[in-house]
């Protein structure tokens, strides 16, 4: 999601001994390789698609692993975000390793934030986000810019472990926020973070269960569509992609007031959708993105391959479930 500033620390303290004492009893082995085969990273799922750690899916109603369930105080630091839970990990970063720099430009990043909470870290370990560095503390509780282009330096020996977060947020979630200290901050911020001490009773969170649209409304659209050409690098093909963009737009708001998400008018969306893509392919493929990346591609992945349910869903394969993971930091 794109924020702001770079970087915004929630006001949460948590007991980083605790939440690595209930790591390490986990053992080894339900640490898994970084689904890109990313060297140094692994990670160990907590919230998953059916609560099954092997499900890398983005879609599906998600749910606690069976690891998650046998550590109380994680459950209890990832409630007391107040938000609907995403799938989520533990994201481990070897010494002398790096998260490569990227910028997230899938569509399950275009609503959701990533909360980080450092669990094992070192003074040396640095987080870069856009023009912003920073070094997260054991049990601090961050959100950065997934939009900017981003990268993770480990150059201390030992391993960095992290909580990681994925999700669209909440009423409670975005007051927190609202609560939060921004990096850069413009001046000084009063701060307070609140503790959060082990408790005795168990806890639950609401996890996400609808995330993929069968068709995307034109509000979810408009907003996708708002971004990219916001965001575009101005170039003289600018003013054409924004002429179909417009119009394609408009077009599918008539749809919809046609047939909302109504099986009877997927074609119709979908023969909408391909004649978009394919009168914007060439001179979208001239533009890029203020973040680095590709604008047609960008537009593919947030938009192209998910607006319309693909014909072969009924398979159980979605247009989301056959994306490539974007990255973990």
């Amino acid at each position: 999601m794109k924020l702001q500033v770079p970087f915004i620390e929630l006001p949460l303290r948590f007991d980083a001994d605790v939440l690595a004492g209930e790591i390490e009893v986990l053992g080894e082995t339900p640490w898994r390789p970084h689904p890109q085969g990313f060297a140094g990273n692994s990670m160990l799922p907590l919230v998953a698609a059916g609560g099954d750690a092997a499900n890398e899916s983005f879609a599906g109603a998600m749910a606690p692993t069976p690891e998650l369930q046998r550590c109380p105080y994680l459950t209890q630091v990832i409630a007391s975000l107040g938000a609907t839970v995403g799938r989520s990990r533990l994201m481990r970063l070897s010494g002398r390793a790096e998260v490569t720099r990227h910028a997230d430009q899938g569509y399950y990043w275009a609503e959701r934030v990533r909360v980080h909470v450092p669990v094992v870290t070192q003074p040396n370990v640095r987080f870069e986000c856009g023009e912003a560095a920073i070094n997260m503390a054991a049990g601090e509780c961050w959100l950065f810019d997934t939009w900017r282009q981003h990268r993770v330096l480990n150059d201390a020996t030992q391993a960095r472990i992290h909580l990681v977060v994925d999700t669209v947020g909440g009423g409670e979630f975005w007051d927190l926020v609202g609560q939060g200290r921004p990096h850069p901050a413009a001046g000084p911020v009063p701060w307070d973070p609140k503790p959060l001490a082990p408790g005795p009773d168990p806890v639950t969170f609401a996890c996400e269960a609808v995330n993929v649209p069968t068709v995307m409304s034109p509000w979810e659209l408009n907003g996708h569509l708002g971004l990219l050409i916001a965001d575009a690098v101005p170039h003289p093909l600018l003013p054409q992609v924004r002429q179909h963009t417009m119009r394609f737009a408009r077009q599918w708001q008539g749809l919809w007031a046609q047939y909302g998400d109504h099986p009877q008018g997927r074609d119709q969306f979908r023969s909408a959708l391909a004649a978009y893509l394919e009168v914007v392919a060439l001179p979208g493929s001239q533009l890029q993105l203020v973040n680095e990346l590709h604008w047609m591609r960008a537009l593919m992945a947030i938009v192209g391959r998910v607006a319309v349910v693909a014909e072969d869903a009924a398979t159980g394969s979605t247009a989301l479930q056959q994306h490539a993971l974007g990255d973990n930091a």
